[in-house]
C-alpha cells in the first residue's frame, strides 16, 4: 500500500510544478532528502512536522518549536502517528536526521 504524503493529504499545491509553487515557493518538504522513507513518505512527506518552511492553516510555518503546536493538532499528523504506531518515529530522533 502506497503511502500519502502531507502535500497529498493537504493538497497544498507547492510541491516541484504545483498549482501554488510560484505564489508560495517550493514547500522544504518535498524536498528534504534527509528524511526520505522516514514512515513510508517520499523526502519529508511523512514526517513534516520537523520541516521548518511546511504550511499550516493557509500560512508558512517557522522552526519545530514556533510550528509544533499546530501540528500536534493537525490531521495528518494523527493519521500517520496512528498508522505507524507502534514503530512511529519521535520528533527527536527526525530532528537528529536534520543536524
Amino acid at each position: 500500500m502506497k503511502k500519502v504524503n502531507c502535500w497529498e493529504f493537504k493538497k497544498c499545491g507547492r510541491t516541484p510544478g504545483g498549482t501554488k509553487e510560484q505564489e508560495l515557493g517550493t514547500c522544504p518538504v518535498t524536498l528534504e532528502n534527509r528524511l526520505d522513507e522516514v514512515h513510508g513518505g517520499l523526502n519529508a512527506g511523512r514526517s513534516c512536522w520537523v520541516v521548518a518552511g511546511s504550511m499550516c492553516g493557509g500560512s508558512i510555518q517557522g522552526t519545530f518549536a514556533q510550528k509544533f503546536h499546530n501540528c500536534n493538532v493537525c490531521d495528518f499528523y494523527k493519521e500517520v502517528k496512528k498508522e505507524e504506531f507502534p514503530k512511529f518515529e519521535l520528533s527527536a530522533s527526525l530532528i537528529k536526521k536534520l543536524m
